[in-house]
């Protein structure tokens, strides 16, 4: 039996972990483009709030990355093209009129209008392109290998406000300075735990609608599972995203989101163990897949997260994170000569990317792998009657 966890993650080595990892590169140009937006919008937005969207008074929107890059599971795309790599950048409006299902209807087409023509003016300076077909975002293509999708929200000022008062603004005590402190907040201002106070979240559509969405649901939930069960969980979903990026070069797998909610709701940490972690984890998730994936600690449980899969590709999702889970078990049981083979079989499942080092695989007493082996159940013995004499 062999251990392969250290050509998934190892401190002092160049493995698979490492491999996925977007390069720094790649960040400082996501960064950089997602800030440019973001200078880009504010003023511009803040300046037709009375003009365009018929607000009583000019505010200025907050942005907030959201996503896979909040979360720190993003990954390299395993196939360049078709997969690409994206930064989700939230863009939130505070709203002095909050009817009964959210702000005036009538705002939600025009907020999309609005940010939408904005953006076309800075991607024609700066040489990148518009996709305007997505409905609940905008999309932004600044280069060959990577976009920011924007989506568009608004919640009650009076919770921004609010928010403000609770933090380091206690100073500003007159009504006019807290609404100054609102009106010109910087991106950075709120903490994580004041942004998880933010309720009542509406996001605009293309098709001029609100429909009610709290981003910070999914990122919650999904941190105090790392918090719980450490930083294994988070390795093991980008280990996941990158095999289904490997498997479905179009894309049309299940989710991230789907894969952390449905590994997240079980997982159990392995110490010291990568490949054991990985393998439970594909088990689970192969029997998630077959079905709907709900959590009620997210959206009341209302939510479907594999809602995308019809149910021939929840059959085909299955069986691959099946197959996953039994070729892990079928290279751990390699004879340490065989070690090569046992590489080549992981390679197979989560691609190139798994470096072809022989010296990283280690002999296994097989102690640790009894934990992630399900026992089976065994009939109770049958016992004969018998008489003394």
């Amino acid at each position: 039996m062999l251990k392969l966890n250290r050509l998934l993650f190892a401190t002092a080595e160049e493995v698979f972990i490492d491999s996925i990892e977007p390069t720094k590169n790649q960040r400082d140009v996501l960064f950089t483009a997602k800030n440019e937006i973001r200078d880009h919008l504010r003023p511009r937005i803040r300046e037709a709030t009375i003009k365009v969207l018929g607000m009583d008074k000019a505010v200025t929107p907050r942005f907030r990355t959201q996503g896979s890059w909040s979360y720190k599971t993003c990954v390299q795309p395993a196939w360049h093209p078709p997969q690409e790599m994206d930064w989700d950048f939230g863009v939130y409006l505070p709203v002095s009129i909050w009817e009964d299902s959210g702000p005036p209807h009538v705002m939600a087409k025009l907020y999309f209008q609005l940010v939408e023509g904005l953006l076309r003016d800075l991607c024609k300076e700066k040489g990148w392109q518009l996709y305007g077909g997505k409905d609940t975002c905008i999309r932004v293509q600044i280069n060959a290998w990577a976009h920011i999708d924007i989506p568009l929200y608004a919640a009650p000022e009076e919770q921004f406000v609010q928010i403000v008062e609770k933090g380091a603004f206690d100073a500003a005590r007159t009504l006019d300075a807290r609404e100054a402190l609102v009106a010109n907040f910087a991106e950075e201002d709120f903490t994580q735990q004041q942004w998880e106070d933010m309720v009542d979240i509406m996001m605009a559509t293309r098709a001029g609608e609100w429909k009610p969405s709290d981003p910070e649901e999914v990122s919650r939930w999904f941190l105090d599972r790392v918090e719980e069960h450490t930083e294994q969980l988070r390795r093991v979903c980008r280990y996941l995203k990158a095999w289904r990026d490997l498997q479905w070069k179009d894309g049309d797998g299940p989710t991230s989101v789907c894969i952390m909610i449905a590994v997240g709701q079980t997982f159990e940490p392995q110490r010291g163990r990568d490949d054991l972690a990985l393998e439970k984890a594909a088990r689970t998730l192969a029997t998630a897949l077959k079905g709907d994936v709900r959590e009620p600690g997210i959206a009341e449980g209302l939510e479907d997260f594999n809602k995308r899969l019809d149910e021939a590709g929840r059959q085909v999702a299955s069986v691959r994170a099946e197959t996953l889970a039994s070729q892990m078990q079928s290279a751990r049981l390699k004879a340490s000569h065989f070690a090569g083979d046992a590489i080549d079989i992981l390679r197979m499942q989560l691609g190139g990317r798994v470096p072809y080092r022989t010296d990283l695989v280690e002999p296994d007493g097989g102690e640790d792998a009894v934990r992630v082996i399900g026992a089976d159940r065994v009939s109770r013995p049958v016992v004969k009657s018998t008489s003394a004499g």
